[in-house]
């Protein structure tokens, strides 16, 4: 009888071709827009977002080559060359590796001086008739790329076009959230796991333990749903990370210190969970507490939970990132707890992680519907060894934020008896 999984544990695992084909005819109607006859993109989460493409970013230049019209190409390091050769896009052309010497689509053996990858990637553009035009690049425009292109093809130019890939990006299409709310439900499910392995194991246990046990439990129940065959193309941009830290740790936001604390009654718990589905991934963050509790950890705590709710429903289209920002941290300010302030209440997310905008206060943007954040203004207390950071994942609507996640933000889930 075959397996019933719950409906987040239910392919599809990645977003089709057809939707990467049509994130590059999105990208090509914004070139026309705006008088290019095309882009190279050199970050991977570009090169990924709209090819499809899971692959390992090294020292190794990798480019894709989108035409305003027309079909894209891969210029890339050969060791790549079958993972890209067995993809959709079929245009390609490779060097051995970096930094390369000899001939070019083929296995060299001969050694000798390293020949110029940007010329030779040039070269390419200009044998596809792109001497003469005026392409994008998906940041600045390296010098040494532009005194190629001097060189080269010097009727040509490179403009530095990166937002136009990063408007595409913040905004997420339907297909783009069917797939996080799936990996949203997994990672509220791990949480409750979590959870429960606490209060199983209580004092017995570590965070490094908890962390452990959680991605256990969770890679099987995935690989069991995804049935990975361990061929290129499936199983992609997949990644388990769950982490938790407790007791001293838990006081500083970004700790450097290894995790591997025994519990203790009393000690406040991070419990956070960065799954990631088809290179997709949401944020969902749980601040505990263990009792006993004293009345300031309390305090905060509940400041802390506030603070998050409030930005949850400030999160609306048209809303300004600093003021939502100067909203949250004053909530904090005027509850007296403003030595436990350490950052900004969130960020925006894509596949990358962080992702612009931001919920700061040097930020002026506008907020847009569809766009995806963060939800974590944290309250801290290094001196006295504790800390909390819940974090949501937020949808940005017409009225307020909606939050995708599904774990409860009340003392009844997160205050804990061991």
């Amino acid at each position: 009888m075959p397996l019933t999984h719950p409906w987040y544990l239910q392919p599809p695992f990645r977003l089709p071709e057809t939707w990467y084909r049509g994130a590059i005819a999105r990208l090509q109607a914004r070139l026309e827009e705006n008088g290019l006859d095309g882009i190279l993109l050199s970050n991977i989460w570009n090169i990924i977002y709209f090819s499809g493409l899971f692959h390992t970013a090294t020292e190794r230049p990798f480019w894709l080559f989108i035409p305003a019209q027309g079909e894209p190409t891969f210029f890339c390091p050969g060791l790549d060359r079958e993972l890209v050769g067995s993809w959709w896009i079929t245009d390609l052309e490779w060097y051995f590796d970096y930094p390369h010497h000899g001939p070019f689509n083929r296995l060299v053996f001969e050694p000798g001086p390293a020949e110029d990858i940007h010329a030779w990637l040039l070269r390419g553009l200009a044998a596809r008739g792109y001497d003469r035009a005026t392409l994008g690049f998906d940041g600045p425009v390296p010098a040494d790329l532009a005194e190629r292109l001097r060189e080269v093809a010097p009727q040509a130019a490179l403009k530095p076009s990166g937002d136009l890939c990063l408007k595409l990006r913040q905004i997420k299409t339907t297909e783009e959230l069917a797939l996080i709310r799936k990996v949203l439900a997994f990672q509220d499910h791990l949480l409750s796991y979590a959870r429960g392995y606490i209060l199983r194991h209580g004092i017995r246990t570590t965070d490094f333990e908890i962390r452990h046990a959680v991605e256990r439990y969770g890679a099987r129940l995935l690989m069991e749903a995804m049935t990975p065959d361990g061929r290129p193309h499936s199983a992609v941009g997949v990644n388990l990370w769950f982490t938790c830290r407790a007791g001293p740790a838990t006081g500083y936001p970004h700790p450097n210190q290894f995790f591997y604390h025994r519990l203790q009654r009393g000690d406040a718990i991070q419990l956070a969970g960065f799954v990631h589905i088809g290179g997709y991934v949401g944020e969902c963050y749980r601040a505990l507490q263990t009792m006993p509790a004293s009345d300031l950890q309390r305090r905060v705590w509940d400041v802390h939970t506030a603070m998050t709710e409030l930005q949850a429903e400030l999160c609306r289209v048209g809303a300004r990132c600093n003021a939502i920002a100067g909203a949250v941290l004053r909530l904090a300010r005027d509850a007296g707890l403003s030595e436990y302030i350490y950052h900004r209440p969130a960020h925006g997310i894509g596949m990358e992680g962080h992702q612009p905008p931001y919920i700061s206060l040097g930020d002026e943007t506008v907020l847009e519907e569809g766009m995806l954040l963060s939800n974590e203004p944290g309250l801290y207390n290094p001196a006295a060894g504790w800390g909390y950071n819940h974090s949501n994942t937020i949808l940005v609507g017409k009225e307020r934020g909606i939050v995708l996640n599904e774990t409860p933000l009340t003392r009844e889930w997160c205050w804990l008896e061991l």
